[in-house]
């Protein structure tokens, strides 16, 4: 059995997380990691060398369960308005989670010295909704709906709609507001001031 195939070292990578999310990289220490995870210090350390292997494996492990939630569920060959509300949804909900936002603030927080594994984590999720989305969009002009000759720009709006009131503000604030409007809403608003836009 190799290394990631052992059960230790899922183990070992949530309670990492959970001690990362709640203390931060500095403050958190390997023993205790450890000793939540079931395992001496010296059986983590085979696994990860170090605390910075540990973080990165971390930072990994959430990008790859981040976009396994997120990711593109559109199979249907005729994109509409619905299927559109219905991903952004989606992804509004999970920007919603307080979870997903704190591992955001804490990547936030540890950019400075994980700089490429924070540039991944945000490019890698955000890049493959933008490429669903520009996707949907150009079936969605081809079959008359909606007329966009800038995907790129017509994404980032879109997604910048969602995007600033359940994840931005959260992050600037350092708190998890409580919202008054639920993903659904925030996510048909958005849709609704898009269609008015680009819609045919």
């Amino acid at each position: 059995m190799s290394a990631q195939q052992d059960p230790r070292v899922h183990t070992i990578i949530r309670e990492a997380r959970l001690r990362f999310v709640s203390d931060g990289y500095a403050a958190a220490r390997i023993e205790p990691i450890a000793r939540s995870a079931g395992v001496s210090t010296a059986t983590l350390y085979t696994f990860f060398p170090s605390k910075v292997a540990l973080f990165e494996a971390v930072v990994e492990a959430a990008a790859k369960e981040f976009y396994d939630r997120v990711g593109p569920f559109i199979n249907a060959s005729a994109p509409d308005r619905a299927m559109l509300t219905a991903y952004l949804t989606r992804y509004t909900e999970f920007l919603s989670d307080s979870f997903v936002r704190k591992m955001f603030r804490l990547i936030v927080a540890e950019r400075p010295r994980f700089n490429t594994q924070a540039v991944d984590f945000f490019d890698r999720g955000r890049g493959d909704i933008a490429h669903t989305l520009i996707a949907m969009f150009a079936t969605m002009g081809a079959n008359g709906l909606v007329k966009i000759d800038k995907p790129g720009s017509a994404v980032s709006q879109l997604l910048g709609m969602v995007e600033h009131p359940v994840l931005l503000l959260p992050l600037a604030s350092g708190k998890d507001p409580i919202q008054d409007r639920g993903a659904a809403d925030i996510a048909e608003d958005a849709v609704e001031t898009f269609w008015a836009r680009y819609g045919i």
